[in-house]
């Protein structure tokens, strides 16, 4: 396997799944700007959409969209990924985390890295995070470890890297303390340390 990334990027969480179960692949680094690879590939040729991450499977499929790729690994490697089974209230949590991720936290990010935002678009953004992690903050507040039947999942792998850019942006996780205890948990992991180093990132 293959995965296109872009260090400290959404693909990261890939990456750390990846390390997660133990699997053999190689990575290659895409300047999304450039739309190039590396090793100087067009890298719309490997994903129309020009974003990361893409995994190329073994079979030399290119999957793209992170929330695809992290159930694929997991569906994959059962052994060592909480992968509940098709229909079963389980997967259907882990699904609806996953989704938060993507369609609410994610999404909410967006105008923060935006070349162009004005200072109203950053401020507003910044008011979106904030709630989405009051919401995390109160799922947290049970004392579970990690989102889904408190197993390390692929939702708390693209969780965390969308909580732990809050480094890059100056934003104080102390006013959320489970969740910060929460980063620092999966921070700690051997995995996330793993793709951190691979990726260059100081953690």
């Amino acid at each position: 396997m293959k995965l296109y990334y872009v260090p400290g990027a959404c693909s990261l969480a890939s990456h750390i799944m990846l390390y997660e179960v133990g699997a053999e692949f190689d990575t290659e680094a895409v300047d999304t700007a450039a739309g190039l690879t590396e090793t100087g590939r067009s890298y719309r040729d490997i994903n129309a959409n020009g974003y990361v991450p893409t995994l190329e499977t073994d079979a030399g499929e290119n999957l793209a969209e992170g929330v695809a790729i992290l159930q694929y690994i997991a569906d994959n490697n059962p052994e060592r990924a909480y992968a509940p089974s098709a229909g079963s209230v389980e997967r259907a949590r882990l699904q609806q985390f996953l989704n938060y991720a993507a369609a609410e936290l994610h999404k909410a990010w967006g105008p923060l890295f935006a070349n162009g935002s004005t200072d109203a678009e950053q401020e507003a953004a910044q008011e979106k995070v904030a709630a989405k992690y009051d919401y995390l903050e109160t799922v947290l507040s049970d004392g579970r470890d990690y989102l889904v039947a408190d197993q390390f999942s692929v939702a708390d792998a693209y969780t965390f890297v969308l909580v732990n850019w809050a480094n890059f942006k100056a934003i104080d996780l102390s006013g959320w303390p489970k969740l910060a205890a929460y980063v620092a948990r999966i921070a700690a992991r051997p995995a996330t340390k793993s793709a951190f180093a691979a990726e260059g990132l100081v953690q």
